[in-house]
């Protein structure tokens, strides 16, 4: 199979985007993550530029939480979308800590008052913690009503807890954002389809193992494609319909990598041999977290 990546000025023609039905937009293949961005000041102007770069090559949703850098990253978000909100999807996180229903509104609007917004497209539960999740939906709700938040989700969140966010607030939550890559695909046996089913958007968080992959494994198989391996692990990360990978990168030629890995479509004998190479799990398996 022979894959030739657009020209630069082509990407944000040519970056495939996938459709659900919570919410009423079309997104990113893949997009761009902020974990680890915004912990030094003097980072953060190279890591704006990378966003703004990642922006113009069709990467528009960015992805960040009040957790990264204690509000650095929403920080660099903010320089990164100054000027061009209109061109982008911005999500933000929770803390467990913070999701009380006054909690999470109070979160909910030092957040936007960090990333110099009106509005976050989608504000996501980090993970499950101790207070009552009705209590969170309940103030994700009302943050939607006051025009805050256009849609909210979660994070971390197995099949059956997703079921309990179903019996609370039928029909609402917009997205699951899981651990998922291809050394890591316990979400294959049921949540995949659980979320497909329903049309919550499943967003791929650290869908390169944050560098840890086995690349002497995946170069064999992407070298023949005239693509990296990360390339070859992000296209396929984002080959099931409604699975977004949101990667991370502060440096420029990374970016225009992984924006260039929405165009790799790949073949059954591809998937095959990594299918022998990363097994797809045999049954149920413990949501991993990074």
């Amino acid at each position: 199979m022979g894959w030739r990546p657009c020209q630069p000025q082509n990407y944000d023609r040519a970056m495939r985007h996938l459709s659900v039905s919570r919410i009423d937009q079309r997104l990113p293949v893949i997009s761009q993550g902020t974990w680890n961005m915004g912990n030094h000041r003097r980072d953060r102007d190279a890591e704006a530029a990378a966003l703004r770069l990642g922006i113009e090559l069709g990467m528009t949703l960015i992805d960040t939480a009040e957790m990264y850098a204690s509000g650095g990253a929403e920080e660099v978000v903010a320089a990164a979308i100054a000027g061009q909100r209109g061109k982008v999807f911005v999500e933000s996180k929770v803390l467990p800590g913070n999701a009380s229903r006054q909690g999470t509104i109070k979160a909910c609007e030092a957040s936007l008052k960090r990333l110099g917004i009106e509005t976050l497209d989608l504000y996501l539960l980090h993970w499950p913690g101790a207070f009552a999740l009705q209590d969170t939906i309940a103030a994700f709700e009302q943050l939607v009503q006051a025009g805050k938040i256009r849609y909210w989700g979660v994070s971390n969140f197995d099949v059956a807890a997703m079921q309990q966010v179903e019996r609370i607030a039928p029909g609402r939550c917009a997205c699951n954002q899981v651990l998922y890559n291809i050394a890591s695909r316990g979400i294959e046996w049921d949540l995949i389809a659980w979320c497909a089913q329903r049309g919550v958007l499943l967003q791929a968080y650290s869908p390169l193992a944050e560098g840890a992959l086995s690349w002497q494994a995946l170069e064999p198989v992407a070298k023949p494609l005239r693509v990296t391996a990360a390339q070859l692990a992000l296209a396929w990360c984002a080959r099931h319909r409604g699975v977004q990978a949101i990667p991370k990168s502060a440096k420029a030629q990374r970016v225009r990598e992984n924006a260039a890995a929405a165009d790799l479509t790949l073949t059954g004998p591809v998937l095959a041999e990594l299918d022998a190479l990363f097994p797809p799990p045999t049954g149920p398996t413990q949501l991993e977290t990074a």
